[in-house]
């Protein structure tokens, strides 16, 4: 019976260091450490190379976006003078009303002639519209 304790005791003992990990050499140790900065500096330069893919593109949307801003600015600065044209033409054939004959007549060319001209220098001044 003790032979079998003694038995049991010394495997017991032997599983015990075996599972213990033993310390790697410094060799093993330096080539470890050398792959783990390689692959760090690897993916850092991913990283980096993403980044700056990233932050090309957000620069190229945000020029694009500007662009288009300042385009829909153009357009609704020359709306906003068409249509304060179109009114001011609107009350200048009105007061024409009021008189008659070749007076009515010219009086509506010259409004006409001056909605044309605030057109023009709205097209001018905006001429992405």
């Amino acid at each position: 019976m003790n032979s079998k304790l003694l038995v049991i005791a010394a495997a017991a003992a032997l599983l015990s260091l075996a599972g213990c990990k033993k310390a790697e050499s410094p060799g093993e140790v330096q080539n470890d450490v050398t792959d783990a900065r390689k692959d760090a500096a690897e993916n850092n330069a991913d990283a980096a190379k993403d980044a700056a893919e990233n932050n090309a593109e957000a620069s190229k949307d945000m020029s694009q976006e500007a662009a288009n801003a300042s385009e829909e600015k153009q357009e609704s600065a020359y709306d906003v003078a068409v249509t304060a044209a179109e009114g001011e033409h609107k009350v200048a054939v009105e007061k024409c009303e009021a008189m008659s004959g070749n007076a009515q007549k010219t009086c509506k060319t010259e409004a006409d002639a001056a909605l044309d001209k605030a057109k023009a220098e709205a097209k001018a001044a905006n001429p992405q519209a």
